[in-house]
C-alpha cells in the first residue's frame, strides 16, 4: 500500500467515523409546558361605610365677694360634630391570565423518545408572574439560559380546550346515550437555540371520550374524567410526533407510513445529513 491509498483509506475512516457520530447523536430538544392565554372576567361588589364624630365642651366660672356685695358668673360652650359617609358599587372587571398548563406534555415526549430521533432536556418552567406577558418571549427565555443543553426548543401554545357533556337517545331502545369528551388544539414552534429561527410549525389536536348507555330505568352515571384526559394526552403526542417527522424528515432519517414510524432503508452510498 502506498502513502496515497494510505492518506485516502485514513481520509474515509475519519469520514465514516464523523458519519456515524453524527447519525448517532440526535439533536436534544427541550418541550415547554402548553402556554395559554384568556381573558378573565369576575363580578364585584364594594360597599363601605364610614362614620366620625366629635364633642367639645369648656366651661368658666367666677366668684366675687365684698363686705357690700357678693356676685357669681359662669359660662360654658359645647361643640358637637358628626360626619358620616357610605359608597356601594358593583360591576365586573376584566384581565388577562396566563402561564402554563402542567399537563398534556408528558405525552409528546414519550413519542419523541420512542421514534429515536431525538434526545430530551429539561427546562425551566416559567414562574414570573409579575411579568406574564414575557410567556410568549421564548427568544428572551433562551438567551436567558432556561433551556441549558437544548439545540432546539419546541414551544406550545393552547389554542383552544373544550369538555362536552352530551345525553342522546338511542333511536328504537329505551336506552340513553351518556357521552363525555374533550378537545384541545395547540400551536407548536420548534426554535434553534443557536441562530433563533423557527425549523418546524404546526397546529396539533388531541381528542378524547368516555361512553356510558343509561336504560330508562334510572341509575346514576358516572363518567371517567381522567380516562378522557389521558386519551386527549396521548393523541396529541402521536399528532405532534407525527408532525414533527413529516416537517423534518431530513433530520431524523426516517418516514410516516400508515401512522406509524419506519426507518429508511440504508442505502449502499454513505450520506451525512446535518440539520441547522
Amino acid at each position: 500500500m502506498n502513502a496515497m491509498s494510505f492518506a485516502r483509506t485514513g481520509v474515509c475512516a475519519v469520514l465514516a467515523a464523523l458519519s456515524l457520530s453524527a447519525v448517532a447523536a440526535p439533536p436534544k430538544v427541550a418541550v415547554t409546558d402548553l402556554a395559554y392565554e384568556e381573558r378573565v372576567s369576575e363580578y364585584f361588589r364594594v360597599v363601605a361605610a364610614t362614620q366620625k364624630s366629635s364633642l367639645r365642651a369648656s366651661g368658666r366660672e367666677s366668684e366675687r365677694e365684698s363686705d357690700a356685695s357678693y356676685s357669681r358668673r359662669s359660662s360654658g360652650s359645647i361643640n358637637a360634630k358628626s360626619e358620616s359617609s357610605y359608597y356601594e358599587a358593583e360591576g365586573t372587571y376584566s384581565y388577562i391570565d396566563r402561564g402554563e398548563l402542567r399537563k398534556f406534555t408528558a405525552d409528546i415526549k414519550g413519542e419523541m423518545l420512542k421514534s429515536g430521533r431525538f434526545q430530551l432536556v429539561q427546562g425551566k418552567p416559567f414562574t414570573d408572574t409579575k411579568h406574564t406577558e414575557k410567556l410568549y418571549d421564548i427568544i428572551a427565555r433562551i438567551k436567558q439560559g432556561q433551556y441549558p443543553g437544548a439545540d432546539y426548543v419546541l414551544f406550545g401554545s393552547l389554542n383552544s380546550i373544550e369538555f362536552r357533556q352530551e345525553a342522546n337517545p338511542i333511536d328504537n331502545t329505551n336506552t340513553i346515550s351518556n357521552t363525555l369528551s374533550l378537545e384541545l388544539v395547540g400551536e407548536f414552534s420548534l426554535i434553534s437555540t443557536r441562530d433563533y429561527k423557527i425549523k418546524a410549525a404546526f397546529s396539533a389536536m388531541g381528542t378524547g371520550q368516555d361512553v356510558k348507555l343509561l336504560t330508562t330505568r334510572g341509575g346514576r352515571v358516572v363518567l371517567n374524567r381522567g380516562k378522557v384526559i389521558s386519551e386527549v394526552s396521548k393523541s396529541l403526542g402521536e399528532d405532534v410526533a407525527r408532525q414533527l417527522d413529516e416537517q423534518l424528515g431530513g433530520l431524523s432519517g426516517g418516514a410516516v407510513r400508515d401512522g406509524s414510524y419506519r426507518v429508511r432503508e440504508e442505502s449502499s452510498r454513505d450520506e451525512v445529513m446535518i440539520f441547522r
